[in-house]
């Protein structure tokens, strides 16, 4: 060991200092790579709660409703984070409740609209996850969208709330799951949704004849569900037989669900459903026959 060679000894301008970083680009193999994206990850995660804490200021309440609804998606588990914050959820219902004044009469402003749907956006984002949505269930707060529903108003600040109230159901519907569902036909969900599908400028309704002139495959998946969640049920069901739009029986969507097999499907069982199985087990409906050779 005395005979080490003194070209092994460290240089004393590097003394001290620590190795530089590798370059994840340079460096097969190395950990940087996912420790930067852990690092980005827990950047988000810190916006999201810096975001939450915010709901329960009612200064900063509009603007963090905002942008935890745009960004809801790229935030991962967001849900349990609004769910187990303090204060959060009371926070939404807060901005849910403060606006039924404006029910009846029929005063609802844009403005007033954006900022609960953004509330609804992420109560849609608890329903729909896992974690939270027995949760969600337990704590009956689909209650709380019931007045929404039962509006009769079709102003376009009206017809975006149940549009965006249905989207919070939905998202509950979304998983077979028989406890959300048998929770769902023991309220009054199902005469609400007739109610607003019987509207003269019904959402559901309005949505499809829309989507014939901006197609929109998500959009089209999540209507054709709603109503085959309808159809499950025997009343919800005589009713479509006369208010079904006959966009989603003529064919008209057939090129917009060409790749999206499960929607075909859906619609498939729709149909079956509505027309008591003429739909399939006899003369088939329009447009079906065309669908089903996609």
């Amino acid at each position: 060991m005395a005979n080490l060679q003194p070209s092994l000894t460290i240089p004393p301008s590097f003394a001290g200092a620590s190795p530089p970083s590798p370059s994840p680009v340079a460096v097969a193999g190395s950990s940087s790579g996912p420790a930067l994206g852990q690092a980005a990850k827990d950047k988000k995660m810190a916006s999201a709660e810096q975001l939450v804490l915010e709901l329960c200021d009612p200064e900063l309440r509009e603007n963090a409703l905002l942008e935890l609804s745009k960004k809801r998606e790229i935030f991962q588990d967001l849900a349990p984070l609004l769910w187990h914050s303090f204060g959060t959820i009371a926070a939404l219902l807060q901005e849910i409740v403060s606006i039924y004044p404006s029910l009846s009469p029929p005063t609802l402003s844009p403005g007033a609209s954006n900022r609960v749907c953004n509330a609804l956006a992420l109560l849609q984002c608890v329903a729909s996850h896992p974690e939270t949505r027995i949760l969600f269930l337990n704590a009956h707060i689909p209650l709380y969208l019931y007045p929404f529903l039962n509006t009769t108003s079709k102003t376009r600040p009206f017809e975006y709330l149940r549009l965006t109230s249905l989207g919070v159901i939905g998202a509950l519907v979304k998983v077979d799951d028989t406890e959300v569902i048998s929770f769902l036909l023991q309220t009054e969900i199902i005469p609400l949704c007739l109610r607003t599908m019987e509207m003269g400028s019904s959402v559901l309704a309005n949505m499809v004849v829309s989507l014939a002139d901006q197609p929109s495959t998500r959009l089209l998946k999540h209507i054709i569900r709603c109503y085959l969640r309808l159809s499950d049920n025997p009343r919800a069901c005589a009713a479509l037989q006369s208010c079904l739009p006959d966009m989603l029986k003529d064919g008209t969507f057939n090129n917009c669900l060409r790749d999206d097999p499960a929607t075909r499907r859906w619609l498939q069982q729709l149909l079956h459903n509505v027309t008591g199985g003429g739909g399939m087990g006899g003369a088939p409906q329009p447009g079906l026959d065309h669908m089903m050779g996609i």
